[in-house]
């Protein structure tokens, strides 16, 4: 099902995400939702609080694949990266954004395995652009130069 993607001013987005405990056919549904609804607005990712559910999830679809991130946690970060980013939750807005070069990170699957996984380049931005939205940081806190850009 397509969710609502929920806008900056919202407070959902500002607040830190409750870790998952429950692996259950309601945390599947939710992510088969996100995962329908980056890709109708062709994102590189979304965090569940920008579809309202205030957990610590993301989806990232880049090149590498469709990954589903349950209570990500950054082991180590290296390496320096400075591009172009926006937000399916800043409509109209862009901004350059320092970021890691390369990740490594320890989550859990859909069902509660755990994994580790290490990311580079644009990965690893779209990693740590969706894990933001967990501690409810929005790309534009960092952002040196947000301009309007047109859809």
């Amino acid at each position: 099902m397509l969710r609502k993607v929920i806008q900056i001013g919202d407070p959902v987005l500002r607040q830190k995400c409750e870790t998952v405990t429950r692996f259950d056919k309601e945390l599947c549904a939710l992510l088969d939702d996100m995962k329908e609804t980056v890709r109708k607005y062709e994102g590189a990712g979304l965090a569940a609080p920008q579809v309202g559910v205030p957990i610590r999830a993301v989806v990232v679809d880049v090149a590498e694949g469709y990954f589903e991130f349950i209570n990500p946690v950054f082991v180590w970060q290296k390496g320096e990266q400075v591009g172009p980013e926006g937000c399916l939750s800043v409509v109209g807005k862009a901004g350059t954004v320092c970021r890691p070069d390369k990740v490594k990170i320890v989550f859990q699957d859909r069902k509660g395995d755990k994994y580790s996984l290490v990311a580079r380049g644009f990965f690893a931005r779209a990693i740590c652009h969706e894990c933001d939205h967990l501690d409810g940081i929005i790309y534009v806190d960092k952002a040196t130069d947000l301009r309007d850009v047109e859809d």
